[in-house]
């Protein structure tokens, strides 16, 4: 009996899973497919949308509201993005964080790009904006000694809420 007690079920962890290696690449990027495809934002979590950017939920969230900030062409590095995509990138950026902070009440963030495989990029040819939203004493046992983390709300569920904030907020409209 004391084995059951040492597991935790996250089946959706097995998309991530059997979406690695070749069946990735077969697919393509994800980001450019959320982009090309605006009339499924609400199926891929994007919150939303600029000229030539975007902001979705990830998938597979470190913590609960992880988002990613992504420009609309299929880069993998800053040099590459025209002037218009950089600050895009960043107005999504602070808007996020605005975001985040009114609906997931967080107290902090890690803001980060992750730039090339070696760098720990997932998707290292379509770079990326990563803002996790941070909290006093999320830090608990169960990611320092079990490699596990605690997501406490669904997708679907926060992307109601993060779509209907962005509307009150008006940062969308910018």
């Amino acid at each position: 009996m004391a084995d059951v007690n040492r597991n935790l079920w996250a089946p959706w962890r097995m998309e991530f899973i059997r979406g690695l290696g070749e069946e990735q690449a077969e697919r393509g990027c994800f980001l450019c497919d959320y982009w090309t495809h605006p009339e499924r934002d609400a199926e891929h979590h994007v919150v939303w949308r600029t000229a030539s950017a975007f902001v979705v939920m990830n998938r597979f969230p470190y913590t609960n509201g992880h988002l990613l900030i992504a420009p609309a062409s299929h880069q993998g590095d800053y040099e590459h993005l025209s002037e218009t995509e950089l600050l895009d990138l960043q107005r999504l950026t602070r808007d996020a964080v605005r975001l985040l902070r009114e609906t997931v009440k967080a107290q902090g963030f890690n803001v980060g790009v992750n730039l090339g495989h070696c760098a720990g990029a997932g998707l290292p040819d379509h770079m990326h904006v990563h803002v996790v939203p941070r909290w006093n004493g999320d830090t608990n046992y169960m990611a320092v000694l079990g490699d596990t983390r605690v997501i406490p709300d669904g997708l679907d569920s926060l992307y109601l809420t993060l779509t209907e904030k962005v509307k009150t907020l008006g940062i969308a409209n910018e």
